[in-house]
């Protein structure tokens, strides 16, 4: 089995976006201030593990898109891969 990289998953996190027609940056500056892209789709990492993040307010407030909370490349790769199937259907 490959290895699954940072750079598929970011391909796929940008398809994503682009199925849901959300932003495709999390965050814009506006008069000097960060602003939250409500329904934007990222990556985030920590814990030793990976995790796709929904942004849900202005403020940056984000959800676990999967409820599953950080876990390897490979097994957020089938998740996000079945989600994009579900969205472009």
């Amino acid at each position: 089995m490959e290895r699954t990289t940072q750079k598929q998953l970011d391909f796929l996190c940008k398809r994503i976006n682009i199925a849901k027609k959300t932003s495709a940056k999390p965050y814009e500056r506006i008069n000097d201030k960060l602003i939250g892209q409500i329904g934007n789709f990222h990556l985030h990492g920590g814990y030793g593990g990976v995790c796709l993040h929904q942004t849900m307010t202005e403020s940056g407030g984000v959800r676990d898109v999967f409820s599953c909370g950080h876990v390897t490349k490979r097994d957020l790769y089938n998740r996000m891969s079945a989600y994009l199937v579900a969205c472009e259907a």
